[in-house]
């Protein structure tokens, strides 16, 4: 197969055509697929007919699969989850602050792939955020006071009973498991190195992202709005527009990424998988 790269021309995204994704892909192709990717951290595959057996062989290409403990699978798979909204919802929008996925994990993902089954005719677009270039631009003053920091990470504000998705959170068509576990807190280098690429990068944002070891919690507090301030600015930032029948996979290391809103009185539905990491960050 003959892939075609065009990037977004922002600062992060290309769609690839030329491929099909809904047959078994030979080592070279999968080889320049992965290449892509970790150049562009995010890629979209437009005009593709995908089963969840077309999902999960794809997701494994790129490495084991995920675990998505707070999401429930569809019926009759493990690792297939379904992101969707009814047109009638009126609850919060999933996942409509920026963050990386599952990074209050001693181990987070490599990645996401997600499949666009119903699609609204306007709204619902993704956006992402370039935790290499915000990192590359950032002003010294900056970045030396992050230098060497250790950013400490929990899922509580989101997963736990008194969480975004918690008791209170009724009406939503989403599965959604709710678990103390999510309270647990985990440690992770505030600028580290990717593991594929060698090229250095932030992880994570506030939200997930509740302070810093061996800094007081005013001064981290301080320390991380000015790095959210930064680190989301338009100039770092991809938005991706939906298809039915694309595939989007995106970079969990590399990028955070947000849900959008605008599409009130219409379904949506994507199915997703998680790429699991090759190694521990």
């Amino acid at each position: 197969m003959q892939l075609e790269i065009k990037p977004s021309g922002e600062a992060c995204g290309a769609d690839v055509s030329g491929v099909n994704l809904s047959e078994p892909l030979d080592p070279q192709t999968v080889a320049a697929i992965r290449a892509a990717w970790l150049e562009h951290h995010v890629l979209s595959f437009a005009d593709q007919a995908m089963s969840d057996d077309d999902l999960e062989r794809f997701t494994l290409y790129f490495g084991p699969f995920g675990e998505d403990p707070y999401i429930a699978p569809i019926n009759g798979r493990e690792h297939v989850i379904s992101v969707q909204r009814d047109a009638d919802e009126t609850v919060p929008i999933f996942a409509e602050t920026w963050h990386a996925d599952w990074s209050f994990h001693s181990n987070p993902p490599a990645g996401t792939c997600l499949y666009g089954i119903e699609i609204p005719p306007i709204g619902g677009d993704t956006l992402f955020v370039n935790q290499h270039a915000a990192l590359e631009a950032m002003p010294e003053s900056l970045r030396s006071k992050l230098e060497g920091k250790t950013a400490i990470h929990t899922g509580r504000s989101a997963y736990t009973r008194e969480g975004t998705y918690g008791t209170m959170d009724k009406g939503r068509s989403m599965d959604i498991r709710i678990s103390e576990t999510a309270a647990q807190m985990q440690a992770h280098d505030l600028i580290y190195v990717h593991p594929e690429t060698g090229r250095a990068a932030i992880y994570g944002a506030p939200g997930y992202i509740v302070g810093l070891e061996g800094v007081e919690e005013e001064e981290a507090g301080a320390l991380l709005g000015e790095l959210y301030r930064w680190q989301t600015r338009p100039q770092f930032q991809y938005r991706h527009k939906w298809q039915a029948g694309m595939l989007l996979m995106w970079d969990n290391r590399s990028l955070l990424h947000m849900a959008t809103g605008g599409y009130h009185g219409h379904n949506r539905r994507l199915h997703r998988t998680t790429i699991g990491a090759l190694r521990a960050a």
